[in-house]
């Protein structure tokens, strides 16, 4: 595969995977309200997949944006660890998500300034919607550190168990290097500074505490992945490994 499509497919993941962990809330929430804003953001997360998937299809000129995003191993998959991680409670999922939206809007902040058109044009429109994201998971985050003495501990717990794989979201290897350098693709690394200072202003508000950054969990550059991935596959591709070549 080319450097260009398996850059795409790690941006597709992230979404994807993301969206569908976002999907497991649905009837689940704590609230109607925050039932459907959690199923929106999942139906945002398959919209931004879907294009980089189509885009994906296009490079590769055989492989459909669905066997992409549904026939693949475990291995196969690139999405960064921290997006896979389980909803856990409410504030788990909140926890999860906030720290994964200052690092999307970053992201596709510098996407859309590419030379590739249409990376450049995903990311623009993916920025959008990443924004409304960060600001429902912010407000939700602050609601609930500075909120009862159980909230704020229950997400303070949450804080520590996920912190371990943020370093993931600002590794660079090969491909990244090359996409970087062609004026194409995102320095990772450079993405932390701005990443902290947001994440701290936030927690600060929250009233939280900001874990050290010691051990980071690593490995999903090259299809390494925690447990959880397996388990949620196996849920998302039941029906196309059930059902080969079916059609709608």
């Amino acid at each position: 595969m080319s450097n260009l499509l398996n850059y795409t497919l790690r941006i597709a993941d992230n979404a994807l995977i993301l969206g569908q962990r976002m999907s497991q809330w649905c009837s689940n929430g704590p609230t109607l309200e925050e039932d459907i804003a959690m199923v929106n953001i999942s139906l945002d997360l398959f919209g931004q997949a879907n294009g980089f998937y189509e885009y994906a299809s296009s490079i590769d000129g055989n492989k459909s944006a669905d066997d992409f995003a549904f026939l693949r191993s475990e291995r196969e998959y690139f999405n960064n660890l921290i997006v896979e991680q389980k909803n856990g409670h409410f504030g788990d999922t909140i926890v999860r998500n906030f720290l994964f939206d200052v690092y999307a809007v970053l992201f596709y902040t510098k996407l859309g300034q590419g030379k590739d058109k249409t990376l450049a044009a995903l990311g623009s429109k993916s920025l959008k919607e990443a924004k409304y994201h960060l600001r429902h998971s912010s407000n939700w985050l602050i609601r609930l550190g500075d909120g009862t003495e159980e909230s704020k501990e229950k997400v303070q717990t949450s804080l520590n168990d996920i912190w371990m794989f943020t370093g993931n979201l600002f590794e660079m290897d090969e491909l990244d290097d090359e996409m970087f350098s062609s004026g194409i693709g995102v320095n990772n690394t450079a993405l932390k500074p701005e990443w902290d200072k947001e994440v701290n202003k936030i927690l600060g508000k929250a009233k939280l505490t900001r874990p050290e950054d010691s051990y980071m969990q690593t490995g999903s550059k090259k299809g390494v992945h925690t447990e959880h991935l397996g388990h949620l596959l196996s849920e998302m591709q039941y029906l196309q490994r059930t059902h080969p070549d079916a059609k709608w």
